[in-house]
Protein backbone atom coordinates (compact mmCIF):
# COMPACT_ATOMS: atom_id res chain seq x y z
CA UNK A 1 0.00 0.00 0.00
CA UNK A 2 2.87 2.50 0.81
CA UNK A 3 4.36 1.99 -2.59
CA UNK A 4 1.28 2.39 -4.20
CA UNK A 5 0.85 5.37 -2.57
CA UNK A 6 4.26 6.88 -3.19
CA UNK A 7 4.03 6.18 -7.14
CA UNK A 8 0.21 7.42 -7.16
CA UNK A 9 1.38 10.64 -5.59
CA UNK A 10 3.92 11.05 -8.59
CA UNK A 11 1.87 9.84 -10.98
CA UNK A 12 -1.33 12.06 -10.96
CA UNK A 13 0.27 15.07 -10.56
CA UNK A 14 2.18 13.93 -13.79
CA UNK A 15 -0.61 12.95 -15.60
CA UNK A 16 -2.52 15.86 -15.17
CA UNK A 17 0.11 17.83 -16.39
CA UNK A 18 0.36 15.87 -19.21
CA UNK A 19 -3.07 16.34 -20.48
CA UNK A 20 -3.15 20.00 -20.42
CA UNK A 21 -0.32 19.91 -23.52
CA UNK A 22 -2.91 18.82 -26.15
CA UNK A 23 -5.50 21.23 -24.39
CA UNK A 24 -2.88 23.94 -24.99
CA UNK A 25 -2.51 22.74 -28.70
CA UNK A 26 -5.65 22.50 -29.23
CA UNK A 27 -6.69 26.29 -27.66
CA UNK A 28 -3.83 27.29 -30.27
CA UNK A 29 -5.41 25.53 -33.60
CA UNK A 30 -9.28 26.77 -32.33
CA UNK A 31 -7.59 30.44 -32.91
CA UNK A 32 -5.84 30.51 -35.99
CA UNK A 33 -8.77 28.08 -37.43
CA UNK A 34 -10.76 31.19 -37.35
CA UNK A 35 -8.92 33.54 -38.75
CA UNK A 36 -9.34 34.87 -42.67
CA UNK A 37 -7.32 32.42 -43.91
CA UNK A 38 -6.21 28.98 -43.69
CA UNK A 39 -2.21 29.25 -43.49
CA UNK A 40 -2.50 30.20 -40.40
CA UNK A 41 -3.17 27.00 -39.32
CA UNK A 42 -1.00 25.74 -41.31
CA UNK A 43 2.06 28.34 -40.17
CA UNK A 44 1.35 27.36 -36.49
CA UNK A 45 1.64 23.74 -37.12
CA UNK A 46 4.96 23.66 -39.42
CA UNK A 47 6.43 26.23 -36.41
CA UNK A 48 5.25 24.05 -33.69
CA UNK A 49 6.25 21.05 -35.46
CA UNK A 50 9.54 22.64 -35.51
CA UNK A 51 9.85 23.31 -31.93
CA UNK A 52 8.88 19.85 -31.11
CA UNK A 53 11.58 18.44 -33.45
CA UNK A 54 14.03 21.00 -31.73
CA UNK A 55 13.04 20.74 -28.24
CA UNK A 56 12.51 16.81 -27.91
CA UNK A 57 16.19 16.35 -29.02
CA UNK A 58 16.86 18.31 -25.55
CA UNK A 59 14.51 16.89 -22.84
CA UNK A 60 17.46 14.95 -21.89
CA UNK A 61 18.16 18.47 -19.72
CA UNK A 62 14.69 16.85 -17.83
CA UNK A 63 15.11 13.19 -17.88
CA UNK A 64 18.89 12.95 -17.13
CA UNK A 65 17.77 16.09 -14.44
CA UNK A 66 15.29 13.54 -13.07
CA UNK A 67 17.57 10.51 -12.26
CA UNK A 68 20.58 12.12 -11.22
CA UNK A 69 19.37 14.54 -8.71
CA UNK A 70 17.00 11.33 -7.27
CA UNK A 71 20.03 9.35 -6.58
CA UNK A 72 21.24 12.35 -4.44
CA UNK A 73 18.04 12.83 -2.76
CA UNK A 74 18.30 9.02 -1.37
CA UNK A 75 21.71 9.60 -0.47
CA UNK A 76 20.83 12.42 1.11
CA UNK A 77 23.52 14.63 -0.40
CA UNK A 78 22.02 17.63 -0.53
CA UNK A 79 25.65 19.53 -1.95
CA UNK A 80 25.15 17.37 -4.75
CA UNK A 81 21.22 17.99 -5.11
CA UNK A 82 21.81 21.89 -5.56
CA UNK A 83 24.71 21.55 -7.38
CA UNK A 84 22.85 19.26 -10.18
CA UNK A 85 20.12 22.28 -10.42
CA UNK A 86 22.95 25.14 -10.95
CA UNK A 87 24.88 22.13 -13.30
CA UNK A 88 21.70 21.80 -15.29
CA UNK A 89 20.88 25.34 -15.68
CA UNK A 90 23.72 26.44 -16.88
CA UNK A 91 23.89 23.70 -20.24
CA UNK A 92 20.47 24.85 -20.40
CA UNK A 93 21.32 28.12 -21.19
CA UNK A 94 24.55 27.47 -23.11
CA UNK A 95 22.05 25.10 -25.37
CA UNK A 96 18.99 27.49 -25.66
CA UNK A 97 22.32 30.13 -27.01
CA UNK A 98 23.43 28.07 -29.53
CA UNK A 99 19.55 27.58 -30.84
CA UNK A 100 19.20 31.10 -30.79
CA UNK A 101 22.48 31.88 -33.01
CA UNK A 102 21.59 28.98 -34.80
CA UNK A 103 17.92 29.51 -35.96
CA UNK A 104 18.27 31.07 -39.54
CA UNK A 105 19.77 27.80 -40.52
CA UNK A 106 17.35 25.59 -38.60
CA UNK A 107 14.50 27.76 -39.63
CA UNK A 108 15.84 27.75 -43.78
CA UNK A 109 16.20 23.67 -43.37
CA UNK A 110 13.15 22.90 -42.02
CA UNK A 111 10.99 24.94 -44.24
CA UNK A 112 13.29 23.10 -47.21
CA UNK A 113 12.28 19.77 -46.23
CA UNK A 114 8.35 20.86 -45.38
CA UNK A 115 7.62 22.45 -48.94
CA UNK A 116 4.65 23.95 -47.80
CA UNK A 117 3.02 26.88 -49.90
CA UNK A 118 4.65 30.50 -49.76
CA UNK A 119 2.10 31.92 -47.15
CA UNK A 120 2.84 28.96 -44.74
CA UNK A 121 6.42 29.30 -44.93
CA UNK A 122 6.03 32.82 -44.65
CA UNK A 123 4.08 33.31 -41.15
CA UNK A 124 5.99 29.98 -40.50
CA UNK A 125 9.16 32.09 -40.38
CA UNK A 126 7.44 35.13 -38.50
CA UNK A 127 6.31 32.64 -35.84
CA UNK A 128 9.59 30.64 -35.39
CA UNK A 129 11.22 34.28 -34.98
CA UNK A 130 9.67 35.17 -32.49
CA UNK A 131 9.21 31.99 -30.43
CA UNK A 132 12.88 31.19 -30.64
CA UNK A 133 13.57 33.91 -27.77
CA UNK A 134 11.47 31.77 -25.69
CA UNK A 135 14.32 29.03 -25.84
CA UNK A 136 16.41 30.15 -22.80
CA UNK A 137 13.55 30.21 -20.58
CA UNK A 138 11.84 26.55 -22.42
CA UNK A 139 15.06 24.60 -21.93
CA UNK A 140 15.37 25.95 -18.31
CA UNK A 141 11.88 25.05 -17.47
CA UNK A 142 12.97 21.57 -18.60
CA UNK A 143 15.81 21.35 -16.13
CA UNK A 144 13.69 22.73 -12.89
CA UNK A 145 11.10 19.90 -13.51
CA UNK A 146 13.62 17.74 -13.67
CA UNK A 147 15.20 18.56 -10.83
CA UNK A 148 11.37 19.00 -8.56
CA UNK A 149 10.69 15.64 -9.87
CA UNK A 150 13.87 14.20 -8.88
CA UNK A 151 13.24 15.89 -5.21
CA UNK A 152 9.75 13.30 -5.18
CA UNK A 153 7.70 16.82 -6.22
CA UNK A 154 5.67 16.28 -9.12
CA UNK A 155 3.01 18.99 -7.39
CA UNK A 156 5.35 22.15 -8.18
CA UNK A 157 6.07 20.77 -12.01
CA UNK A 158 1.85 20.28 -12.29
CA UNK A 159 1.41 24.18 -10.62
CA UNK A 160 4.21 25.18 -13.60
CA UNK A 161 3.11 23.95 -16.30
CA UNK A 162 -1.00 24.86 -15.44
CA UNK A 163 0.17 28.65 -14.57
CA UNK A 164 2.40 28.30 -18.32
CA UNK A 165 -0.87 27.52 -20.48
CA UNK A 166 -3.38 29.60 -18.64
CA UNK A 167 -1.00 32.31 -19.33
CA UNK A 168 -0.53 31.18 -22.71
CA UNK A 169 -3.93 30.51 -23.55
CA UNK A 170 -4.95 34.21 -22.31
CA UNK A 171 -1.77 35.93 -23.73
CA UNK A 172 -2.64 34.79 -27.37
CA UNK A 173 -6.60 35.75 -26.67
CA UNK A 174 -5.29 38.83 -26.19
CA UNK A 175 -3.16 39.13 -28.61
CA UNK A 176 -5.24 37.23 -32.10
CA UNK A 177 -8.74 38.36 -30.90
CA UNK A 178 -7.83 41.48 -28.63
CA UNK A 179 -4.73 42.81 -30.93
CA UNK A 180 -5.92 41.48 -34.12
CA UNK A 181 -2.87 39.86 -34.62
CA UNK A 182 -2.59 36.21 -36.01
CA UNK A 183 0.43 33.41 -35.63
CA UNK A 184 2.82 35.73 -34.56
CA UNK A 185 0.03 36.74 -31.30
CA UNK A 186 0.28 32.91 -30.73
CA UNK A 187 4.05 32.90 -30.71
CA UNK A 188 3.86 35.84 -28.41
CA UNK A 189 1.88 34.64 -25.81
CA UNK A 190 4.05 31.18 -25.99
CA UNK A 191 6.95 33.34 -25.07
CA UNK A 192 5.53 35.06 -22.53
CA UNK A 193 4.16 32.11 -20.96
CA UNK A 194 7.28 30.80 -20.93
CA UNK A 195 9.26 32.92 -18.99
CA UNK A 196 6.04 33.63 -16.78
CA UNK A 197 6.63 29.94 -16.09
CA UNK A 198 10.55 30.14 -15.38
CA UNK A 199 9.93 33.24 -12.56
CA UNK A 200 7.10 31.63 -10.90
CA UNK A 201 9.73 28.17 -10.65
CA UNK A 202 12.14 30.60 -9.41
CA UNK A 203 9.93 31.76 -6.45
CA UNK A 204 8.92 28.26 -5.93
CA UNK A 205 12.60 27.49 -5.19
CA UNK A 206 13.63 30.05 -3.01
CA UNK A 207 10.63 30.11 -1.13
CA UNK A 208 10.32 26.13 -0.32
CA UNK A 209 14.32 24.82 -1.06
CA UNK A 210 16.25 27.99 0.03
CA UNK A 211 17.73 28.33 -3.09
CA UNK A 212 19.62 30.01 -4.79
CA UNK A 213 20.14 31.54 -1.17
CA UNK A 214 22.59 28.52 -0.11
CA UNK A 215 26.24 29.77 -1.06
CA UNK A 216 27.92 28.59 -4.73
CA UNK A 217 30.06 25.94 -4.72
CA UNK A 218 31.65 26.58 -8.50
CA UNK A 219 34.15 23.96 -7.23
CA UNK A 220 31.60 21.46 -6.97
CA UNK A 221 29.17 22.92 -9.63
CA UNK A 222 32.05 22.23 -12.06
CA UNK A 223 33.84 19.61 -10.46
CA UNK A 224 35.51 17.63 -13.65
CA UNK A 225 33.97 14.09 -13.14
CA UNK A 226 30.76 15.08 -12.05
CA UNK A 227 30.41 17.29 -15.75
CA UNK A 228 31.81 14.34 -17.35
CA UNK A 229 28.90 11.58 -15.48
CA UNK A 230 26.69 14.35 -16.38
CA UNK A 231 27.38 15.18 -20.14
CA UNK A 232 27.89 11.32 -20.91
CA UNK A 233 24.46 10.33 -19.28
CA UNK A 234 22.63 12.92 -21.61
CA UNK A 235 24.53 12.48 -24.49
CA UNK A 236 23.27 8.46 -24.64
CA UNK A 237 19.87 9.48 -23.85
CA UNK A 238 20.19 12.32 -26.70
CA UNK A 239 21.31 9.39 -29.49
CA UNK A 240 18.21 7.87 -28.03
CA UNK A 241 15.95 10.52 -28.31
CA UNK A 242 17.92 11.26 -31.99
CA UNK A 243 17.04 7.09 -32.92
CA UNK A 244 12.73 7.76 -31.45
CA UNK A 245 12.55 11.31 -34.07
CA UNK A 246 14.42 9.05 -36.77
CA UNK A 247 11.46 5.80 -35.85
CA UNK A 248 8.25 8.23 -35.80
CA UNK A 249 9.52 10.86 -38.79
CA UNK A 250 10.71 7.64 -40.96
CA UNK A 251 6.66 6.36 -40.02
CA UNK A 252 5.13 9.58 -41.26
CA UNK A 253 7.43 10.22 -44.58
CA UNK A 254 6.93 6.78 -45.77
CA UNK A 255 3.20 6.87 -45.51
CA UNK A 256 3.33 9.96 -47.31
CA UNK A 257 4.87 7.86 -49.86
CA UNK A 258 2.05 5.44 -50.16
CA UNK A 259 -0.71 8.14 -50.64
CA UNK A 260 -2.31 11.25 -49.05
CA UNK A 261 -5.23 8.88 -47.50
CA UNK A 262 -3.29 6.87 -45.66
CA UNK A 263 -0.94 8.70 -44.22
CA UNK A 264 -3.46 10.97 -42.87
CA UNK A 265 -4.94 7.88 -41.47
CA UNK A 266 -1.79 7.07 -39.63
CA UNK A 267 -1.32 10.54 -37.72
CA UNK A 268 -5.03 9.69 -36.90
CA UNK A 269 -4.13 6.52 -35.65
CA UNK A 270 -0.72 7.38 -34.50
CA UNK A 271 -2.04 10.31 -32.22
CA UNK A 272 -4.17 7.84 -30.33
CA UNK A 273 -0.84 6.11 -29.56
CA UNK A 274 0.21 9.53 -28.36
CA UNK A 275 -2.50 9.95 -26.25
CA UNK A 276 -2.42 6.79 -24.60
CA UNK A 277 1.15 8.06 -23.74
CA UNK A 278 0.05 11.05 -21.93
CA UNK A 279 -1.30 8.96 -19.97
CA UNK A 280 1.72 6.00 -19.66
CA UNK A 281 4.04 8.98 -18.87
CA UNK A 282 2.49 10.01 -15.52
CA UNK A 283 3.68 6.40 -14.54
CA UNK A 284 7.14 6.68 -15.87
CA UNK A 285 7.80 10.04 -14.57
CA UNK A 286 6.90 8.23 -11.24
CA UNK A 287 9.13 5.27 -11.99
CA UNK A 288 12.41 7.70 -12.97
CA UNK A 289 11.93 9.83 -9.26
CA UNK A 290 11.24 6.28 -6.94
CA UNK A 291 14.02 3.91 -8.85
CA UNK A 292 16.44 6.66 -8.79
CA UNK A 293 15.65 7.56 -4.97
CA UNK A 294 15.89 4.08 -3.64
CA UNK A 295 18.93 3.19 -5.88
CA UNK A 296 20.77 6.16 -4.19
CA UNK A 297 19.65 5.01 -1.16
CA UNK A 298 21.07 1.20 -1.91
CA UNK A 299 18.05 -0.05 -1.20
CA UNK A 300 17.54 -2.82 -3.41
CA UNK A 301 14.20 -4.53 -1.75
CA UNK A 302 12.54 -1.03 -2.07
CA UNK A 303 13.51 -0.80 -5.63
CA UNK A 304 12.59 -4.16 -6.68
CA UNK A 305 8.85 -3.38 -5.14
CA UNK A 306 8.63 -0.23 -6.59
CA UNK A 307 9.74 -1.97 -10.28
CA UNK A 308 7.02 -4.21 -9.90
CA UNK A 309 3.80 -2.18 -8.73
CA UNK A 310 4.66 0.58 -11.66
CA UNK A 311 4.26 -2.56 -14.15
CA UNK A 312 0.89 -3.33 -12.22
CA UNK A 313 -0.01 0.41 -13.00
CA UNK A 314 1.60 0.61 -16.24
CA UNK A 315 0.06 -2.60 -18.06
CA UNK A 316 -2.93 -2.19 -15.95
CA UNK A 317 -3.60 1.41 -17.71
CA UNK A 318 -2.55 -0.49 -21.40
CA UNK A 319 -5.30 -2.94 -20.68
CA UNK A 320 -7.75 -0.05 -20.23
CA UNK A 321 -6.76 1.82 -23.06
CA UNK A 322 -6.79 -1.01 -25.40
CA UNK A 323 -10.64 -1.99 -23.81
CA UNK A 324 -11.64 1.62 -24.55
CA UNK A 325 -9.72 1.41 -28.12
CA UNK A 326 -11.52 -1.87 -28.90
CA UNK A 327 -14.98 -0.79 -27.88
CA UNK A 328 -15.25 3.04 -29.22
CA UNK A 329 -12.89 2.93 -32.11
CA UNK A 330 -14.97 4.44 -34.75
CA UNK A 331 -16.50 7.17 -32.22
CA UNK A 332 -13.01 8.11 -31.28
CA UNK A 333 -11.82 8.35 -34.81
CA UNK A 334 -14.40 10.36 -36.03
CA UNK A 335 -13.69 12.87 -33.23
CA UNK A 336 -10.17 13.62 -35.62
CA UNK A 337 -11.91 13.82 -38.95
CA UNK A 338 -15.36 13.86 -40.48
CA UNK A 339 -14.71 12.68 -44.00
CA UNK A 340 -15.98 8.70 -44.11
CA UNK A 341 -13.74 7.74 -46.35
CA UNK A 342 -10.47 8.48 -43.52
CA UNK A 343 -12.80 6.46 -40.77
CA UNK A 344 -13.27 3.96 -42.72
CA UNK A 345 -9.66 3.80 -43.70
CA UNK A 346 -8.12 3.98 -40.21
CA UNK A 347 -10.56 1.39 -39.24
CA UNK A 348 -8.81 -0.72 -41.47
CA UNK A 349 -5.63 -0.44 -39.73
CA UNK A 350 -7.18 -0.06 -36.22
CA UNK A 351 -5.99 -3.36 -34.61
CA UNK A 352 -2.51 -2.05 -34.55
CA UNK A 353 -3.49 0.58 -32.21
CA UNK A 354 -5.90 -1.44 -29.90
CA UNK A 355 -3.05 -3.36 -28.98
CA UNK A 356 -0.22 -0.68 -28.68
CA UNK A 357 -1.05 -0.08 -25.40
CA UNK A 358 -0.54 -3.30 -23.68
CA UNK A 359 2.73 -3.51 -26.09
CA UNK A 360 4.07 -0.19 -25.91
CA UNK A 361 3.09 -0.10 -21.91
CA UNK A 362 6.07 -2.33 -21.23
CA UNK A 363 8.78 -0.03 -22.73
CA UNK A 364 7.42 2.89 -21.44
CA UNK A 365 7.46 2.36 -18.31
CA UNK A 366 11.52 0.83 -18.72
CA UNK A 367 11.90 3.98 -20.05
CA UNK A 368 11.03 5.46 -16.25
CA UNK A 369 13.07 3.03 -14.74
CA UNK A 370 16.34 3.08 -16.52
CA UNK A 371 16.47 6.92 -16.51
CA UNK A 372 15.63 6.75 -12.39
CA UNK A 373 19.53 4.16 -12.25
CA UNK A 374 21.07 6.75 -14.78
CA UNK A 375 21.49 3.12 -17.02
CA UNK A 376 21.36 5.63 -20.45
CA UNK A 377 24.19 3.74 -21.88
CA UNK A 378 21.67 0.66 -22.23
CA UNK A 379 18.96 2.51 -23.00
CA UNK A 380 20.64 4.11 -26.24
CA UNK A 381 21.48 0.63 -27.07
CA UNK A 382 18.11 -0.72 -27.05
CA UNK A 383 16.70 1.99 -28.92
CA UNK A 384 19.79 1.30 -31.62
CA UNK A 385 18.75 -2.22 -32.03
CA UNK A 386 14.81 -1.36 -32.23
CA UNK A 387 15.88 0.99 -34.79
CA UNK A 388 18.27 -0.40 -36.96
CA UNK A 389 18.37 -3.79 -36.48
CA UNK A 390 14.42 -4.25 -36.31
CA UNK A 391 12.36 -1.54 -37.43
CA UNK A 392 14.38 -1.19 -40.82
CA UNK A 393 15.20 -4.51 -41.49
CA UNK A 394 11.02 -5.47 -41.15
CA UNK A 395 10.04 -2.26 -43.10
CA UNK A 396 11.97 -3.40 -46.10
CA UNK A 397 10.95 -7.02 -45.90
CA UNK A 398 7.49 -6.71 -45.81
CA UNK A 399 6.27 -3.45 -47.13
CA UNK A 400 5.95 -4.74 -50.61
CA UNK A 401 3.63 -7.69 -49.81
CA UNK A 402 1.82 -6.09 -47.01
CA UNK A 403 1.71 -2.46 -47.82
CA UNK A 404 0.33 0.09 -45.09
CA UNK A 405 0.44 -2.90 -42.59
CA UNK A 406 4.20 -3.59 -43.70
CA UNK A 407 4.46 -0.18 -41.86
CA UNK A 408 2.51 -0.59 -38.61
CA UNK A 409 4.41 -4.30 -38.16
CA UNK A 410 7.68 -2.35 -38.00
CA UNK A 411 6.44 0.12 -36.09
CA UNK A 412 4.78 -2.59 -33.33
CA UNK A 413 7.99 -4.69 -33.57
CA UNK A 414 9.83 -2.16 -32.80
CA UNK A 415 8.03 -1.11 -29.26
CA UNK A 416 8.41 -4.69 -28.39
CA UNK A 417 11.95 -4.87 -29.36
CA UNK A 418 12.89 -2.01 -26.87
CA UNK A 419 10.56 -3.26 -23.89
CA UNK A 420 12.18 -6.46 -24.45
CA UNK A 421 15.73 -5.43 -24.83
CA UNK A 422 15.28 -3.36 -21.88
CA UNK A 423 13.87 -6.48 -19.37
CA UNK A 424 16.79 -8.54 -21.00
CA UNK A 425 19.76 -5.69 -19.60
CA UNK A 426 17.80 -5.22 -16.22
CA UNK A 427 19.59 -7.52 -14.53
CA UNK A 428 22.92 -6.04 -15.23
CA UNK A 429 22.04 -2.23 -15.35
CA UNK A 430 19.15 -2.14 -12.80
CA UNK A 431 19.04 -4.90 -10.38
CA UNK A 432 22.60 -4.53 -9.53
CA UNK A 433 23.15 -2.72 -6.57
CA UNK A 434 23.94 -4.14 -2.76
CA UNK A 435 21.54 -5.27 0.05
CA UNK A 436 21.47 -2.14 2.38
Amino acid sequence: MKANRQILQLAIPNVLSNLSVPLLSSVDTALVGHLSEVYYIGAVAVGSMIFNFVYWGFGFLRMGTTGLTAQAYGNENQSEMFSLLIRALLVALVCSLFIILLQFPIVKFSLFLVQASADVEQHAGIYFKIRIFAAPATLSLYAIQGWFLGMQNARFPLYIMLLVNVVNIIGSLFFVIGLGMNSDGVALGTVIAQYTGLLFSGFLLLKFYGYPRNQFDWAKILHLDELKRFFTLNFDIFIRTLLLIFAFSFFTAKSAEICDGILAANTILLQLWMLFSYGIDGFAFAAESLVGKFIGAKSESDTKTIIKMIFYWGIGLGIIFTIIFLAFGKPIVSIYTNNEYLIRLAMSFIAWTIFAPIINSICYIWDGIYLGATASKAMRNSTFVAAIIIFLPVYYLSIDTLGNHGLWLAMTLFMIARGLTLTLMAKKNIFRLPTK
